[in-house]
């Protein structure tokens, strides 16, 4: 479910750092400090950046299909401000995290995102305002987590549950979870990389990361079943 889903995901909104004991999305500051949170809140935030998303594909889709290096440069411009990659990535590392040397947590964070992209990236030229529900907010509009509940349709019509696990930092609210249909994304990399890491080593799965993403071709897993809407 994973790779079928992501490519929406990816698409439909976006993904400082927080200390590590909180990887279960909890946050023991005062909920009063979700109304010193700059920028708009959660739910206006998903909407602004599948819209502004959506709008710069609509103008010009066909050249986007054509140059995956513009088509990456919107991502960039739309997504990667409301993506925590640092906190995302050291949730995913988990335990391995902690005896990482700052060299290779900088190159952890570049290569999972690199990967996010390379596999997931241009599936968003397919990403079309009818695919998107964003549900109404449940949830303390004064608390400094929240989850964002938006539904994504399958090309058959059938909704997908898609929700967004994100916290207030100083920079705004940043979403570093996805949930799909109860599924953790953050869990299933976190389990994936976790049995690699210990049959192989950190530095290993590093470089693996880093050369497929030299190649630029997806993964063969994604291949087969990444396109929006896709059953599988």
């Amino acid at each position: 479910m994973r790779a079928v889903i992501l490519s929406s995901i990816l698409a439909a909104a976006a993904l400082v750092s927080l200390p590590l004991q909180q990887a279960t999305g909890a946050d023991d500051a005062p909920a009063a400090a979700a109304a010193a949170v700059p920028g708009p809140g959660p739910q206006e935030l998903m909407q602004k950046v599948a819209n502004d998303l959506l709008r710069d594909l609509d103008a010009d889709r066909e050249s986007y299909r054509k140059d995956s290096k513009k088509l990456r440069a919107l991502v960039d411009k739309h997504l990667l401000p409301h993506f925590d990659v640092d906190y995302s990535a050291r949730l995913v590392l988990g335990k391995y995290w902690r005896t990482a040397t700052d060299a290779q947590r900088k190159r952890f964070v570049d290569a999972f995102y690199q990967s996010l992209m390379r596999n997931y990236g241009n599936a968003m030229v397919d990403f079309t305002a009818d695919r998107l529900s964003i549900l109404p907010f449940k949830g303390d509009p004064a608390a400094t987590t929240a989850t964002v509940r938006t539904q994504i349709k399958r090309d058959n019509g059938a909704p997908v549950s898609v929700n967004y696990s994100v916290h207030a930092t100083p920079k705004g609210w940043l979403a570093w979870d996805v949930v799909i249909e109860g599924v953790s994304y953050v869990k299933n990399f976190r389990t994936d990389f976790g049995s690699e890491i210990e049959q192989k080593g950190l530095d290993a799965v590093i470089e693996r990361l880093e050369a497929q993403n030299a190649s630029g071709a997806p993964d063969p897993a994604v291949t087969a079943g990444a396109k929006p809407g896709k059953a599988g």
